[in-house]
């Protein structure tokens, strides 16, 4: 559980640190093109969902994220023996990433987005995105692959209430 809280609090940072990053240095200098036509450092303030989508809604933001964080904490807390560490692991990115744009949307009233995948065309994101996506997708496996297996680290653990 250790490794999992950990990493959300390191890209908590990460994210913050790259969102004043990009204001500092993108903000007042314009794009970065790491690599031409492919990835570009642009910084853009989304007021909306992801990828833009119902700009000005930032109430109804902050409601729904601070619910869904309340609840993923709950989950966690109360079901983390009998989770398996992909399923803990990828609470902790989710956890991560909403909290880092939340951040943004109460302290600021809009997300910091800086990274753009030109190459595709795709909407621009920030660290607290990847935090979300991969956080998605490693559950989607853990539920697809690993639902009611032990992680087997968890094996070598004795349960608190075997002890008993």
């Amino acid at each position: 559980m250790l490794i999992c809280v950990l990493t959300g609090i390191a890209v908590l940072i990460i994210d913050q640190i790259t969102k004043v990053k990009a204001v500092t240095d993108l903000a007042a200098n314009g794009d970065i093109k790491i690599w031409e036509g492919v990835l570009h450092f642009t910084y853009v303030e989304n007021r909306g969902a992801a990828f833009g989508m119902m700009q000005g809604g930032k109430w109804f933001f902050l409601v729904i994220t601070g619910i869904a964080v309340i609840g993923l904490v709950w989950f966690l807390i109360k079901e983390r023996r009998s989770m398996h560490f992909l399923m803990r692991f990828s609470i902790c990115l989710l956890l991560s990433g909403a909290v880092g744009n939340l951040i943004d949307r109460v302290a600021l009233g809009y997300v910091r987005d800086m990274i753009y995948v030109a190459a595709i065309n795709f909407p621009v994101f920030n660290v607290a995105d990847m935090a979300v996506c991969i956080g998605c997708g490693l559950m989607i496996l853990d539920v697809l692959f690993f639902k009611g297996k032990k992680y087997i680290a968890d094996d070598k653990k004795p349960d608190a209430e075997e002890e008993r």
